[in-house]
C-alpha cells in the first residue's frame, strides 16, 4: 500500500475541484495535508495541470523541507503550508488558489469586512490581508501566518486566498464561501457603500458557528 495514498487522492480529487469550479485557473494554486503524527506533509507538485496529476506526482515531504517521497518538484509555496502546521498545531489541511474575487480584493488591500455573516467562516470579524511578498518566499509564509492570527483564511496582497482547516473537505467548503463573500463585497463596492455587522453579532456567528451542523 502507498504511503499516504488516501491523503493523496484527496489533494487530486479537491484539486480538481477548485480547477473546475473555477476558483483557480491553470496550475495555479496548491493543496496540502499534514499528518501530525508522522511529521510529514503531503503537498501537490509544482506546474503539473490538475488533471494530469497523478499518487505518485504528489510529493511527501517534512516541513524543513526534506522530501521523502515523490520524484516531482513540491509547489513552489510549500513554505506557506509548512509554516502554518508548524506554528498553528489545530490545523491539517490547506488551499491556497487564485479565485477571481478574493484576487480583486488582494489587488485593493481590501480586507474581506463583515457585508455578510457568512464571512464568519473565515474565522473572525474579517479576512485580513497579508502584507505583500514575493511567492514561494518564506518571507510571504510569514507574512500570511501574521495576518491569518486567530483566523482560518487570509488574502494575499496581488496575489489570492489561503484558507486552512482540520480536514479538506472542511477546507474546501470555507474557501468556496469565502470567495461567495468576497464576490458580493465587490459587487455591492459597485453599487454603493455596502452595511457592515457589528463587531458584537459576527462574534456570536463565530462562536455560532463552532457548534453549527452535525456532529
Amino acid at each position: 500500500m502507498e504511503v499516504m495514498q488516501h491523503e493523496r487522492e484527496l489533494l487530486i480529487e479537491y484539486g480538481n475541484q477548485i480547477y473546475q469550479s473555477k476558483m483557480t485557473r491553470g496550475t495555479g494554486g496548491n493543496l496540502s495535508i499534514y499528518n501530525d503524527e508522522t511529521g510529514v506533509m503531503a503537498i501537490t507538485p509544482s506546474g503539473i495541470p490538475y488533471s494530469m496529476i497523478r499518487p505518485e506526482d504528489i510529493v511527501l515531504m517534512k516541513l524543513d523541507g526534506t522530501i521523502i517521497d515523490g520524484k516531482r518538484k513540491p509547489s513552489s509555496e510549500y513554505p506557506m503550508h509548512a509554516h502554518v502546521y508548524r506554528e498553528r498545531p489545530e490545523f491539517k489541511a490547506m488551499i491556497h488558489m487564485h479565485s477571481t474575487y478574493a484576487t480583486v480584493l488582494s489587488t485593493l488591500r481590501k480586507p474581506l469586512v463583515a457585508i455578510d455573516y457568512l464571512v464568519a467562516h473565515g474565522g473572525g470579524k474579517d479576512v485580513r490581508v497579508a502584507d505583500y511578498a514575493s511567492f514561494g518566499t518564506w518571507q510571504l509564509a510569514e507574512n500570511a501566518l501574521k495576518a491569518m492570527d486567530g483566523r482560518c483564511a487570509v488574502l494575499l496582497s496581488n496575489h489570492g486566498l489561503n484558507v486552512v482547516g482540520k480536514t479538506l473537505d472542511e477546507v474546501f467548503a470555507k474557501a468556496e464561501i469565502i470567495e461567495f463573500c468576497c464576490e458580493l463585497y465587490v459587487r455591492a463596492l459597485a453599487c454603493g457603500e455596502p452595511v457592515v455587522l457589528s463587531d458584537q453579532e459576527m462574534a456570536f456567528i463565530v462562536e455560532e458557528f463552532n457548534h453549527y451542523g452535525q456532529k
